[in-house]
């Protein structure tokens, strides 16, 4: 299949064009990443507690910010999840200190802080019922019995109240109701559950809110990812600088490596700009763009090379020209299908994958741009001046790897 045939588009003739766009992408970039001080490094990398909380009626962001500044949790970040007016918020605390009970402390802090902004502290000796997990729960139905099935024997009631458990908890707590009960008649909208709900009024209190997640992370582990995660960068890009300088020429690899440089940059100074965390979600992203991105270029230095015997009379830009011609269809089917998929994450896929699909939405424009106006150019650039510089030197035609090893 493909979109075009036998198009002419001069790519070379607007590398000017080309280079414009890069230097404003570049330039704005690395602004913002100058006034942010460098990308916003997510609790992977600092270390630090994160909390995904669901309230169960709404409360002003304002209100939950200024419970946190008065316990002094540091430069803390407050993001509301699913836009503004909902009850769903995604809070991030600092840490400065490593061990255990450090994290432990903060995350209780964060609870206790929730708690007084949003209704008040818990009362003493019951349970949050938006806070319990299906076990808890099973364990108290097979304390109070409502429906009698202890009567059927110790294992046959626990396999019943662990499925009336999950029904109530599960299902309806943590899937309809957004994983916060918003009164305890929530319990009793199923035949038989009326009992239940009467019963844990009595023995639970119904919380404010739900933690749906927590998250927390040691400084020297945050520390020691950050440097495995900039080593694996670093260390797949050497290795295609390498697998390229053997397979076509030094000049095509450091090409190549330059537009991936090119495409993490960019959408670096992207990521600052839009104030969006990076963790190890968005990592993966990166490696994923790398190598997305170095396939498309070398599909059409593959081309090049494939198109030099044939056109041995033409310049070298205009063999370059009718290779990326060639492959755009290939290039444009390809790029054009990832891209709906991760636009749909992007839109469809919530706060867990924000980052992820945000980094690959930006990161496979880029990526395809860069293969044929940054990684093409700067080769073909490099070339004609050096052979203008040595008219004697060898021809600039990469040699097939067949014929190096004969």
């Amino acid at each position: 299949m493909e979109f075009f045939r036998d198009t002419d588009i001069d790519f070379l003739g607007k590398k000017w064009y080309f280079l414009t766009v890069t230097m404003v992408l570049f330039v704005v970039g690395m602004v913002a990443l100058a006034i942010h001080h460098g990308p916003d490094m997510g609790i992977d990398f600092t270390g630090g507690t994160q909390m995904d909380v669901k309230f169960s009626r709404s409360v002003p962001s304002e209100q939950i910010r200024s419970g946190l500044q008065k316990a002094h949790l540091g430069d803390f970040s407050l993001q509301p999840i699913n836009g503004p007016g909902s009850n769903e918020v995604l809070i991030s605390a600092p840490l400065t200190a490593a061990s255990q009970a450090d994290l432990n402390r903060n995350r209780d802090e964060i609870v206790s802080v929730l708690y007084q902004v949003s209704g008040g502290a818990a009362p003493q000796g019951k349970l949050d019922i938006n806070a319990i997990g299906p076990e808890t729960f099973t364990n108290w139905l097979l304390q109070k019995d409502p429906d009698g099935y202890m009567g059927l024997g110790a294992q046959a009631a626990t396999q019943r109240y662990s499925a009336i458990a999950d029904a109530l908890i599960k299902q309806r707590r943590d899937v309809q109701y957004s994983g916060a009960f918003p009164s305890f008649d929530a319990l009793a909208t199923a035949p038989g559950d009326a009992q239940i709900a009467k019963l844990a009024a009595q023995d639970f209190f119904l919380g404010p809110f739900s933690v749906r997640s927590t998250q927390s992370i040691g400084p020297q582990v945050g520390s020691e990812l950050r440097d495995q995660a900039l080593r694996a960068v670093l260390y797949s890009l050497g290795a295609m600088l390498i697998y390229i300088a053997f397979r076509f020429e030094l000049i095509y690899g450091i090409a190549a490596v330059v537009a991936v440089f090119h495409d993490v940059l960019i959408t670096l100074g992207v990521f600052s700009l839009a104030r969006l965390p990076i963790d190890l979600t968005v990592v993966a992203a990166f490696l994923t763009l790398v190598g997305y991105s170095m396939n498309d270029t070398i599909v059409v230095f593959d081309r090049v090379r494939e198109n030099l015997p044939i056109m041995r009379r033409d310049k070298l830009s205009v063999v370059v020209n009718k290779s990326i011609n060639q492959t755009l269809s290939r290039t444009v089917l390809t790029s054009g299908l990832t891209f709906l998929s991760v636009l749909s994450l992007l839109v469809l896929g919530g706060e867990a994958l924000r980052g992820f699909s945000f980094a690959m939405t930006f990161g496979i424009l880029v990526g395809t741009y860069s293969s044929i106006a940054v990684a093409a150019p700067m080769m073909v650039a490099y070339i004609e001046s050096r052979n203008r510089r040595l008219p004697s030197a060898k021809s600039a035609k990469p040699v097939p790897a067949a014929a190096r090893r004969g």
